[in-house]
This record gives structure tokens, C-alpha cells and sequence, in this order.
């Protein structure tokens, strides 16, 4: 099957089998290897990758589902760690192992599109996503951090603008 895949804002080109998962697709296919290969059961999260802006598990979602929609993955959150995200990630010192952590920043990005000053419930409840270390209380503060940066960051725009 020939597919067109809109990644990280290019249109890429690639043929496959119309029923390889996205998983595959992005690392065999496209080189994007943050993009993690944890349980294959759309379980663990390390393969979370936004399509269309949400969050989405990239091991179980076949390609030929995926003609004409936007697939974001950890490179295209920002190539030089500077998404507000990255840099509370890094503050916080979060990861330990660091291999769940680009679907951790995936899921973190898009409940922050969606929540912008998310309680530890909302947290809890949309950072789904496994971490064989344990750094969830880590993972909470740097998220209540980033949206800190963000409302900050609007409210100086804001008073700029004034």
C-alpha cells in the first residue's frame, strides 16, 4: 500500500502493509526512533505520539488509518528541547532511565492543549502512561510547572501587548 503521512509537519512518502501499526512505520520507515516500542498493546504509553493534536498510542494504530491527518511525535515537539515541557522535564530532573519519557512529554503536551493548569487529579488521569522507575511525582511537578511557564508566558504577552 502506498501511504502519504503528514510527520511533523512534511508529507512523507513510504510503502507498507496497509495494517503496520504507526509504531513501526515511524522508526523502520522514517528513522524517528524517540518513539519508544514498550508492550505492543497500546498499555504502556511508551509509544505515544499526537495525531491530529491528541494523544495516541502509536503501536496499535494501523497506517491506513491515518491517510491525511498530522502525526506529531517527540522530534517534532521541538528538535532543540525548548517546548516548555522539555525544559520543566529537564528542571526537574524527571526522567531516571528516561525510556518511557517521550511518551510521557506526548501525553504531558497534549493534556496541556487541552488543560491549561491541570489539578494532580487531571494529572493522574490522563497521564496514563507506565514508568518502571516511578518518577510520577516528578513527572506532576514538572507538568504543573510547564503550564506555570505557560501562564506566565501569556500574561507577558498579554501586559505586552497593553
Amino acid at each position: 500500500m502506498d501511504v502519504n503521512l503528514k510527520v511533523n509537519g512534511q508529507v512523507r512518502h513510504i510503502k507498507t502493509d496497509a495494517d503496520t501499526p504507526l509504531l513501526w512505520v515511524l522508526r523502520e520507515d522514517l528513522g524517528l526512533t524517540g518513539t519508544k516500542f514498550g508492550c505492543g498493546a497500546g498499555l504502556c504509553g511508551a509509544c505515544t505520539v499526537h495525531l491530529d493534536g491528541q494523544a495516541l498510542r502509536s503501536c496499535v494504530m494501523p497506517v491506513e488509518a491515518l491517510t491525511g491527518r498530522s502525526i506529531t511525535t517527540i522530534e517534532g515537539l521541538s528538535a532543540d528541547r525548548s517546548h516548555v515541557l522539555q525544559q520543566a522535564w529537564i528542571a526537574h530532573q524527571v526522567p531516571q532511565c528516561g525510556y518511557c519519557q517521550s511518551g510521557m512529554l506526548m501525553a504531558a503536551a497534549a493534556l496541556l492543549k487541552t488543560t491549561p493548569q491541570p489539578s494532580d487529579q487531571q494529572i493522574d488521569a490522563a497521564i496514563t502512561n507506565l514508568c518502571r522507575c516511578g518518577t510520577y511525582p516528578r513527572v506532576r511537578t514538572a507538568i504543573h510547572a510547564a503550564a506555570n511557564m505557560l501562564k506566565n508566558n501569556k500574561a507577558g504577552k498579554k501586559a505586552g501587548k497593553a
